[in-house]
């Protein structure tokens, strides 16, 4: 091992930040983790600390420092679609951030599609008008928080997404830069033109002005500054993308065909297209990345509550985690008949229904805890099943395989339920830090490297019989009717 030849990729999550040092033939040299909370204030408001969230990235960073001479580059994944506001003088954060899960402007965005503007932005953007883009939530802050309007009228308010934030402070406020993954899931950024878009600003109330520079993926976005974290000073950031993004390129995908999911907190399917595309059944279109190839498009579909489900039934019938539920959920040959939508926090794709509450129905004299931990293990591979079919609708052909990732990912239960429901095999990747390797795969492509290649996987085939699987995807299709209405 050369001096200077490993990249620290770090993939901040939205229930941990996690890091790793891996060199250019994609082989993982150490791993750290730190873990983040989120608070939920109000119902349907999802916040976390700013602070908090560059903190859990200085710790995993001193984690690996000792091999910091080893480090020719710094690659970012982030997770997405969360706002992060802060004060251009002082460096710091002057309200919690509002992440991506914050329903708080529901009604703004009704409000807004009701006006008849939803076409327009996703002839600009992609992505129908949702509370899940922080759009919506720069248009609320401005409206309720006053020191953003006073620093914004002083030109010192900064508004921008999670990578923008950990670049600000890991060059000591001399980087203000976002890249056009994470630009694309704003709900403010034109994706033909590749700029924050003036009219979509005004439309959301979001002053322009503060919003970071969007560049590529694998641009020069700057270098460490002195005591930012234990690193060096001089080190480049040369990767930054959404998680999501950087998923489905540490998978290896490189052209259309493939498509991915993320079983995190929430989930993300994401496969390639040919260009940009409008999705006509409740999908968004996006920017993949951006690099010296161009500009890759996607059709993206992100679920809101997907594995989390698994910890809030275990917090319910007071089992110890989700693995002990997934125990549980596996002591039963089926749900008995029960069936769960984790609509926590309304529905997200396909459906796009705020209003959509939590329902678990089919339940008798015979129901068990039992039943309720399997029918929420079917819940999260059901919810990706709906996408996927409405990714096949809008795409015209069948899609494969499913190439899985993910932290809930790791259990071969719920792999070998969605192999079940979708009928199709899943190939699973055989480490965790899939995101983080693809950002750290992009930075050695900027630096001149060959791209590693994709992780290998394991493979789960479909064995469930055609009329089970029929009745499961009925029962689950009446459920989340009832969860909506």
């Amino acid at each position: 091992m050369s001096e200077a030849s490993l990249v620290l990729a770090i993939d901040q999550g939205t229930t941990n930040t996690k890091a790793v040092l891996v060199d250019a033939s994609g082989k993982i040299h150490a791993r750290a983790s730190a873990p983040l909370a989120t608070s939920y204030p109000q119902p349907g408001w999802a916040e976390q600390s700013a602070t908090a969230i560059w903190d859990s990235v200085r710790d995993v960073v001193a984690q690996l420092s000792g091999t910091s001479d080893q480090i020719a580059a710094i690659a970012l994944a982030n997770q997405r679609e969360t706002l992060v506001l802060w004060d251009a003088e002082t460096g710091e954060p002057i309200a919690p951030a509002i992440i991506w899960q914050c329903r708080r402007t529901a009604e703004t965005c009704a409000r807004l599609i009701a006006q008849g503007h939803d076409a327009r932005v996703v002839e600009l953007t992609g992505l129908g008008i949702n509370p899940l883009f922080p759009a919506s939530k720069l248009g609320w802050a401005m409206e309720n928080i006053p020191a953003a309007r006073d620093l914004a009228a002083q030109s010192r308010l900064r508004a921008g997404t999670v990578d923008a934030w950990l670049l600000w402070k890991l060059t000591g406020g001399a980087s203000f830069l976002t890249d056009h993954s994470n630009a694309s899931r704003t709900q403010l950024f034109d994706t033909q033109r590749l700029e924050f878009s003036p009219e979509l600003c005004a439309l959301f109330g979001a002053p322009i002005e503060a919003l970071p520079r969007p560049v590529p993926s694998d641009s020069e976005f700057g270098l460490t500054a002195p005591r930012a974290t234990d690193l060096p000073a001089g080190i480049p950031i040369r990767a930054m993308m959404g998680d999501s993004h950087a998923a489905l390129y540490g998978h290896g995908v490189r052209a259309p065909g493939p498509v991915k999911a993320t079983f995190g907190t929430g989930s993300s399917l994401m496969t390639l297209t040919p260009g940009r595309v409008a999705s006509s059944h409740g999908l968004s279109g996006t920017i993949a990345w951006s690099d010296r190839n161009g500009t890759a498009h996607a059709l993206e579909g992100n679920i809101t509550v997907s594995a989390q489900a698994a910890g809030f039934m275990a917090a319910l019938l007071g089992i110890q985690d989700a693995r002990a539920l997934s125990d549980l959920a596996q002591s039963v040959p089926d749900a008995g008949g029960v069936v769960f939508v984790p609509a926590l926090a309304g529905l997200g794709a396909p459906h796009w229904d705020d209003r959509a509450t939590g329902l678990v129905t089919g339940m008798t004299h015979a129901t068990r805890p039992a039943h309720l931990a399997r029918a929420t293990f079917e819940a999260i591979a059901h919810q990706i099943a709906d996408v996927l079919t409405a990714m096949e609708r809008d795409i015209g052909h069948p899609l494969a395989d499913l190439r899985a990732d993910g932290g809930a990912s790791g259990n071969p239960f719920l792999m070998q339920l969605q192999a079940d429901l979708l009928d199709r095999p899943v190939l699973r990747a055989e480490v965790e830090e899939v995101g983080a390797l693809g950002a750290a795969a992009m930075a050695f492509a900027a630096l001149g490297y060959s791209a590693p290649p994709g992780e290998s996987t394991t493979r789960f085939a479909p064995g469930m019989d055609f009329t089970q699987r029929a009745h499961l995807r009925e029962i689950w299709a009446n459920a989340v009717a009832r969860a909506r209405h």
